[in-house]
């Protein structure tokens, strides 16, 4: 089957379309016709093998999983011993063991689901990985709390704004100049320029942070006293990448009356259950940039990480 594949850590262009086995579902497995990939901040930093200390658990000189991809949407090919909650031709999404910018992807049934009726495949596997990640890290907030998303167009933070509003949030929603409109158009009730609005003391009951680089002490400073800081991600360098401001977040919460911490997501077939609820429930939808086939997937991290998109990009298998 046809699949992108690396060999080493590097930049986009380690990434090469080749003639690679096709997967077999084992145990409570399923094995998935591709039809769409989602393309996520997560792919890049398996790519990279940054920061480094992730290469600890996905290999230290090459990936031990050479095809990329791990949002997946499409048609259940076959199903491995064991296997009851699936049957040949179903369509499903959620997320892969074995790489899904490829022709076909191998699955856990406790990572996938029945795809949202009312979403095409290549909306579909715009949702997992992101939509799950924005799911957890919204859950708590209450009706009538002011919530503010830093990064508010981008993947997770797409889904933060409209899962916030779902909860009855008043929303703000902060983004560049051009993608304003698309915030909006989320459900936000404000959208702030970073580039010039400053971000008002102590007025937001819940932030959460998507992969931002604010010092913790501006994020505190917007929070109300009592208010609570989730942090997704971050694009600082070093060893640690983004962890150590994660870790300092979760220290400094002992010593104060804010809640400060970070989060690390899974992937799990039930977050995906209920984001498929809210979604054909018309409260959810997927904002997509734009889509690419398996050939073009090197332009699509290179836009990922440069082109700063509105949304999510997609694969087409």
């Amino acid at each position: 089957m046809r699949a992108v594949v690396q060999d080493r850590y590097g930049s986009p262009e380690v990434l090469r379309v080749g003639e690679i086995a096709q997967p077999v579902a084992g145990g409570n497995e399923v094995l998935v016709k591709v039809k769409a990939a989602g393309v996520d901040q997560g792919t890049w930093h398996l790519m990279a093998g940054e920061p480094k200390i992730v290469r600890l658990w996905i290999g230290l000189r090459a990936p031990r999983v050479r095809v990329s991809g791990r949002d997946v949407a499409g048609v259940v090919e076959a199903v491995g011993p064991g296997v009851t909650d699936f049957e040949v031709g179903d369509e499903v999404y959620g997320t892969c063991r074995s790489g899904s910018f490829a022709e076909y992807a191998v699955g856990r049934v406790d990572k996938l689901t029945r795809k949202p009726a009312n979403l095409s495949f290549e909306q579909a596997a715009a949702v997992p990985v992101s939509g799950g990640t924005a799911l957890q890290g919204t859950r708590g907030i209450r009706a009538g709390e002011r919530v503010l998303v830093l990064g508010a167009a981008g993947g997770v933070g797409s889904y933060a704004v409209q899962l916030a509003k779902a909860a009855g949030a008043h929303v703000t929603g902060v983004c560049s100049t051009p993608k304003l409109d698309l915030v909006r158009e989320l459900g936000a009730d404000e959208a702030l320029d970073y580039t010039r609005d400053e971000l008002p003391a102590a007025a937001y009951d819940f932030i959460l942070d998507t992969g931002g680089n604010r010092s913790l002490a501006i994020l505190r400073r917007a929070l109300k006293p009592k208010g609570r800081l989730v942090i997704i991600g971050s694009e600082t360098s070093g060893l640690l990448g983004g962890m150590s401001r994660t870790l300092w977040a979760g220290l400094l919460s002992l010593f104060v009356g804010q809640q400060l911490k970070g989060l690390i997501s899974s992937e799990r077939a039930a977050d995906y259950v209920e984001l498929r609820d809210l979604i054909e429930a018309g409260q959810v939808k997927p904002a997509i940039d734009r889509t690419y086939t398996l050939d073009e997937a090197a332009e699509a991290i290179h836009h990922l990480r440069d082109g700063h998109p509105r949304g999510k990009l997609v694969i087409t298998i």
